[in-house]
């Protein structure tokens, strides 16, 4: 068993990222190699074919590592959402639309605690409640009322000249 991990359920979101991820990087993987089967690329196609291809590669290993049972310590992969979102110059429209999706669900609050407590950096405190900024939780003092404030001495401008 995982010692740890609390053995929480996985947020719906990191789901949905996962199963995403796997479906962009297969379609990557097929994307890439088809463009590099067919007869219609030349030594300027070739990086456009090449990056499909290795980032269908990388997303698959990234989706099992979000899938496994009992989960990977693993950080978000904002850099797959990007390259996804790059996969627009090959072409691959369904790659950018799960780049944009996954960049929005990393985000999420409930997303990004999943991650801390998966990591170990969420500090156990803030998993009992909601995070109170000190400022909140201070009462501020109460304002003086008309007794509390000393009278102000009235100096008439006779009062200022010296005597002599």
């Amino acid at each position: 068993m995982n010692t740890t991990f609390t053995g929480q359920q996985k947020p719906t979101l990191v789901n949905v990222i996962a199963w995403m991820t796997l479906a962009s990087g297969i379609i990557n993987l097929f994307w890439g190699l088809i463009a590099l089967l067919s007869l219609w690329w030349t030594v300027i196609c070739i990086p456009f074919t090449i990056l499909p291809t290795i980032l269908g590669i990388f997303e698959i290993i990234y989706a099992a590592k979000l899938l496994s049972n009992p989960p990977q310590a693993v950080q978000p992969s904002t850099t797959i959402a990007i390259l996804e979102i790059i996969c627009i110059l090959a072409g691959n429209i369904f790659s950018v639309v799960v780049g944009i999706l996954a960049l929005v669900f990393y985000n999420d609050l409930t997303v990004r605690e999943y991650f801390a407590r998966l990591n170990g950096t969420l500090a156990p405190a803030a998993l009992v409640g909601p995070v109170v900024p000190a400022s909140v939780s201070e009462p501020e003092p109460a304002p003086a009322t008309a007794d509390e404030i000393p009278p102000l001495e009235e100096h008439s401008s006779d009062d200022e000249t010296p005597k002599g």
